[in-house]
């Protein structure tokens, strides 16, 4: 996610931390390769140049606290403006003692009706009784797409294919689910900003339903542009949340988030991926934390219960250890799968976010089906010791899986470099920096 901008930030770090001194010249030099960072990165000029100047006054004229050094307390600056930068913190928290209404506005090719659906299912996880009304009277296909992104997760459905009136229908469908259901979403039309009419009927959506939550929806690849249609909503009807999309690999998602969060705005969720679960739940300072290599432990167990993986305590024990498998990293291959991506998995792990190539991830990814043929042809003793894995073995499970000898080296050269991201140092001095900080 953000590959650039996080990639920006972290060199922009790694080449302060690697100073010999922290001086006037240092942190001067590390605020502009923060600005181009930000700029690469889509943020707003004059919003970059902003958080920079704040960076940099506060870094030459506050004193490090006792016990914590220059270079320290440097990254917990830039981790204090970033978080201010993109928002304050408070999400979407309707109760469960009575019926909420959300309104998801937003332009067409956005991602709306897929996000109402990934809304859906994530509050039907927390316990809610969800219904979705289909109001989106505009597109063709709207309802279908909505009843068959909804039906995995058992989410009703209300629609009036002979109504062509959207107000009526969602009005229609407030009531259709109203004792029945505690939360109920509904998902409206989508044309242009420009378009008079699309907000007029957006009004006219909200009149009728007087929803507790309107919540804009907009993707993420359009960048700076997001605030000038964050703004032309919130003045034809108050938004009382955004949720930003496609940040999966947009270039353009720094400046987005930051523009979104410019209008006042709480960013709610972002949407990091195709699948149905890859809605996230959007925390600036846990957020900030992964795209500086600090981690974000708290997002990646709400991963893992969204994702319902099951999760050996004593494995993990073992892990973090270095006592590291390869029936662990089989383990590892077959959740992976539930999760949709590796490097999201590992941007979120404190001391392994940004220590490893992004291209790498990418590649390991790809091979694991290579890697789990190659481990299902190993002895119940290799699995278990790796590390006793000589060359005559390599050729015997090479020939077992009917892979190349340089495929199960390239396995083992994995193996090691996992076992030893796992038992570095690094791992302990971010988690201590995360605590002087008051995060994990």
């Amino acid at each position: 996610m953000l590959d650039s901008l996080r990639e920006g930030l972290q060199g922009a770090l790694a080449k302060l931390i690697r100073s010999n001194v922290v001086d006037e010249a240092a942190i001067k030099e590390f605020v502009r390769d923060l600005q181009r960072s930000l700029i690469q990165g889509d943020v707003n000029v004059k919003m970059a140049l902003e958080v920079t100047e704040r960076v940099q006054r506060r870094a030459l004229s506050e004193k490090p606290a006792g016990g914590v050094t220059r270079k320290d307390q440097m990254v917990s600056i830039l981790y204090e403006e970033l978080s201010r930068l993109l928002g304050g913190e408070g999400g979407l928290q309707p109760e469960k003692t009575k019926t909420s209404v959300l309104v998801m506005l937003g332009v067409q090719g956005s991602g709306k009706t897929t996000t109402t659906a990934k809304l859906a299912r994530l509050f039907t996880k927390k316990g809610f009784r969800v219904g979705v009304v289909a109001a989106d009277t505009f597109r063709p296909g709207a309802v279908t797409q909505l009843r068959t992104l909804c039906e995995p997760s058992g989410v009703e459905v209300y629609s009036d294919d002979r109504e062509k009136d959207s107000v009526k229908i969602a009005k229609d469908g407030r009531k259709h689910f109203e004792g029945s259901k505690n939360l109920i979403i509904v998902d409206t039309a989508g044309r242009h900003k420009e378009e008079a009419g699309l907000l007029a009927e957006m009004k006219d959506i909200v009149q009728g339903v007087k929803p507790d939550y309107n919540i804009l929806v907009i993707d993420g690849t359009i960048g700076q542009q997001c605030y000038n249609q964050a703004q032309a909503f919130h003045q034809a009807s108050p938004v009382g949340g955004i949720i930003v999309t496609k940040l999966d690999g947009a270039a353009k998602g720094g400046g987005a988030l930051a523009a979104s969060a410019a209008t006042g705005a709480k960013i709610f969720y972002i949407g990091t991926g195709e699948r149905i679960d890859d809605l996230e739940e959007f925390v600036p300072t846990r957020f900030v934390g992964r795209l500086l290599g600090m981690g974000d432990l708290k997002s990646l167990l709400d991963m893992v219960q969204q994702a319902e993986v099951q999760v050996d305590e004593k494995a993990v024990q073992r892990m973090m250890s270095g006592k590291l498998t390869m029936n662990d990293l089989l383990a590892q291959f077959d959740q992976m799968k539930k999760f949709g991506s590796l490097k999201k998995v590992v941007e979120h792990i404190p001391g392994m976010a940004g220590q490893v190539n992004s291209q790498e991830l990418d590649k390991a990814e790809g091979r694991f089906g290579v890697y789990k043929s190659i481990i299902q042809s190993m002895t119940v003793k290799e699995r278990a010791e790796p590390d006793t894995i000589n060359a005559s073995r390599i050729k015997r499970i090479a020939r077992g899986s009917g892979r190349s000898e340089k495929d199960v080296r390239e396995l083992l050269s994995r193996y090691k470099q996992m076992k030893s991201l796992v038992k570095t140092s690094k791992g302990r001095e971010f988690r201590q920096m995360m605590r002087r900080m008051g995060g994990q």
